[in-house]
């Protein structure tokens, strides 16, 4: 099933100030935006439809640092580590960043990942959510 943003969604109203969504997938940016929009959070969010990767680099040349970062891709995808160092080696984390990644329970990423430590891996049946924290 194609991406809703309902991570995001719930950290918006929960009190996040803002949010960046990406997607690749049309449908999935489709069904965000009209879920941003009927939740009245479609100010506080921007949205991408691209790459992971391409995306990152146009963040990156924006000069933008995250808090709070979720990784929440297809269960068949394990190479959320890469991500985590591309975005590490583009400055894209802010001083103690968490990065939440979603994923299939099967799969279990390193202690540490670059300067990325974690610090709870929980499994809720065929999916699993490890948590790191960026150290400084």
């Amino acid at each position: 099933m194609p991406g809703r943003g309902g991570l995001a969604i719930e950290a918006l109203s929960r009190g996040m100030q803002r949010a960046v969504l990406i997607d690749h997938d049309r449908r999935a940016v489709d069904t965000i935006r009209d879920n941003l929009e009927r939740t009245g959070f479609a100010d506080r969010a921007e949205l991408y439809r691209n790459d992971a990767r391409r995306a990152l680099s146009i963040l990156a040349k924006r000069g933008l640092a995250f808090d709070l970062v979720f990784l929440d891709p297809p269960y068949r995808y394990t190479n959320m580590d890469e991500i985590m160092l591309e975005m590490e080696e583009k400055q894209l984390f802010a001083e103690g960043a968490r990065i939440v990644i979603e994923h299939d329970a099967k799969h279990t990423y390193e202690p540490s990942i670059g300067r990325s430590v974690c610090v709870r891996r929980a499994v809720y049946g065929e999916a699993a959510v490890s948590i790191y924290r960026v150290q400084d």
